[in-house]
Formats: C-alpha cells, sequence, structure tokens
C-alpha cells in the first residue's frame, strides 16, 4: 500500500531550503521589510537567521506563512 501524500505544503521542506527560497526571490532588504525581525536586518545571513529561527517559533511560523503566500511566485519563475 502506498501511504498517502501529505497536503501540508511544507512538508519535506526544510527550513533552510525555504529561507534560501526566500532570500534568492526577496533579498534580505524586502524580506526585513515583509517581516520585521533583526536577523534579517541587521547584518543578516543565512546561518545567523537560521540559528534565530530555529529558536523562535513565532518567527519561523512567519517565515513559513511568506513561503506559502509566496510558493505560485516561486513556481510561475
Amino acid at each position: 500500500m502506498e501511504k498517502p501524500l501529505s497536503k501540508d505544503p511544507l512538508h519535506g521542506i526544510t527550513l533552510q531550503r525555504i529561507l534560501e527560497q526566500l532570500v534568492d526571490f526577496y533579498g534580505f532588504d524586502t524580506l526585513g521589510e515583509l517581516i520585521k525581525i533583526k536577523c534579517f536586518t541587521d547584518n543578516p545571513s543565512i546561518k545567523s537567521s537560521l540559528t534565530f529561527l530555529r529558536k523562535t517559533d513565532w518567527a519561523r511560523k512567519k517565515v513559513e506563512e511568506l513561503y506559502q503566500r509566496t510558493i505560485p511566485k516561486l513556481k510561475s519563475n
């Protein structure tokens, strides 16, 4: 029997991949405007942002929500 496919759009996607795609699409400047957290506006990097997002549930949730809204734009590029 096959396992049913997950309906969760984030299933199987790492936080690092989500962040990399958002940074590639928006850049840190725009990302910092869309989600006002210091790790995107003050000397941003993927590594420091991942460290913060892994520790901070509310911030990770905002990033995941933005990613879900951005998925159609990512697929059309």
